[in-house]
């Protein structure tokens, strides 16, 4: 009775959600609320596209240096964004992005408990098994992004020691939450992503659903923030070798003149999500504005300039999320991504031939027609060249926080700065800051150690 109560509850804070869906996701029940008991059920839990999909944190785009805040927007937020923009923060009672991805993860639980009491028949054995496979994907997904935020970039030497996440694997609320290590972390998220590649079609029958191929690109990911980068180029191959179908940045594919330019599900979508209400205010494209070096590193022949960017207020702001919402961060899974991905494993292996392949294909795409393919004189080379086109392609897509993590692992020396006032504001490599920290009302009910400062 207890669990029934939970999961009625979990499901009326579901309902009341007020984001609305596709219209395949919109139908909603009208008749008496019911304890999920069927495959059905257990399937409208997970198409809950308000929760599931819409709803991914931003705390490491806060983070990170995609975008700068000026002094007149900056004394204009509330001091605990102030100290996120800063690195500073240490206390908030705050759970809204922690609350969001662990309420995924409770759905998960719930159909993962609710899955193992009804049979797999021959009948309905691909219900069942997408059910269970898309749950297993959807925590997954969610325990890689907590990762990403608040646990440090993986390091062989140091993952059985470094704090991880917290492991959920129980709807019941009375389980105790612990810290794991960041090696464990990985692991159950490796785990249960291979589990679901066994479960899920191939395709979805909307990129809002897990899939196989986002099984291999949510691989590919968690192997390159490893930086194991055989594994990360076994699975962005895979998924490539299904789909690899690229916008056409020249064509009427995207019109660079609107403020919403690329189309929403469009054909590159392999998994769609993207970051729900802006918890961090100088993430607003109106407050926050494009780094200014990274505004001049596109050439004026590039698509991307006018696609990502637009003047305001005698900066740039960032206009070219796949959400076709200049307010909505898409952090999914695209094939321009994992393009990227398999071209960055290339070049770290020595293949500069075919590493400068992927590239060129993704750039012309990209660039006016009359695109003179890029090319290197070695190994090392592709690679700056592949990390160069990473950091222009992938801006506001909640990856560059983890990228700076593990690339200065390998020495990259990355130093993140922002200037408030006359003082500047640094980052350093590998600071323990770049675990970013847990919400202090979280530590408190659950006496879980607190990343330290």
């Amino acid at each position: 009775m207890k669990r029934n109560i939970i999961i009625w509850g979990l499901i009326l804070m579901n309902l009341f959600i007020n984001i609305s869906c596709e219209k395949w996701l919109e139908k909603k029940p009208n008749d008496n609320l019911t304890v999920p008991n069927n495959l059905t059920d257990l399937q409208g839990i997970l198409d809950n596209a308000s929760v599931m999909n819409n709803a991914s944190p931003a705390f490491d785009e806060a983070s990170a240096d995609n975008y700068f805040v000026p002094p007149i927007q900056y004394n204009t937020l509330g001091v605990r964004t102030q100290e996120a923009y800063t690195w500073q923060l240490e206390y908030y009672n705050w759970p809204a992005e922690w609350g969001d991805l662990y309420l995924v993860v409770n759905n998960c639980n719930i159909v993962l408990e609710g899955i193992e009491t009804m049979e797999r028949t021959v009948s309905n054995a691909q219900i069942w098994d997408n059910v269970k496979g898309s749950a297993l994907f959807y925590r997954s997904f969610s325990f890689l992004k907590a990762a990403f935020i608040y646990a440090k970039a993986f390091d062989e030497s140091t993952a059985s020691d470094d704090y991880g996440i917290v492991i959920r694997l129980t709807s019941d609320p009375n389980a105790k939450s612990v810290r794991s290590t960041v090696k464990q972390t990985y692991e159950k998220i490796i785990e249960d992503l291979k589990a679901a590649l066994t479960l899920l079609p191939v395709t979805p029958i909307h990129t809002m659903r897990p899939s196989r191929l986002a099984v291999y690109g949510t691989l590919a990911r968690a192997y390159l923030s490893m930086r194991m980068y055989d594994s990360a180029y076994k699975y962005a191959d895979l998924c490539l070798s299904a789909k690899s179908d690229l916008l056409d940045y020249k064509t009427t594919e995207v019109n660079p003149s609107s403020n919403t330019p690329i189309p929403r599900f469009n054909k590159e979508t392999i998994f769609y999500s993207e970051v729900g209400t802006h918890a961090w205010g100088g993430l607003v494209p109106t407050v926050g504005k494009v780094d200014t070096t990274l505004v001049a590193s596109y050439d004026i022949k590039d698509m991307r300039k006018k696609v990502f960017l637009r003047d305001f207020e005698g900066y740039q702001r960032f206009k070219g999320s796949y959400s076709s919402n200049t307010l909505t961060f898409f952090t999914g899974i695209a094939v321009d991504e994992v393009l990227l991905m398999r071209a960055e494993c290339l070049a770290r292996v020595g293949n500069t031939d075919r590493a400068m392949s992927d590239l060129n294909q993704l750039l012309e795409k990209r660039w006016v027609n009359g695109f003179t393919p890029l090319t290197a004189g070695s190994a090392e080379e592709a690679l700056e060249l592949v990390l160069t086109e990473r950091r222009k392609e992938l801006i506001f897509r909640g990856l560059r926080w983890m990228d700076i993590k593990r690339l200065n692992k390998e020495g990259r020396n990355i130093v993140i700065r922002r200037k408030i006032g006359s003082a500047i504001v640094e980052l350093p490599p590998n600071d323990n800051r770049y675990a970013l920290p847990l919400p202090s009302d979280i530590i408190n009910q659950t006496q879980m150690p607190q990343n330290p400062r």
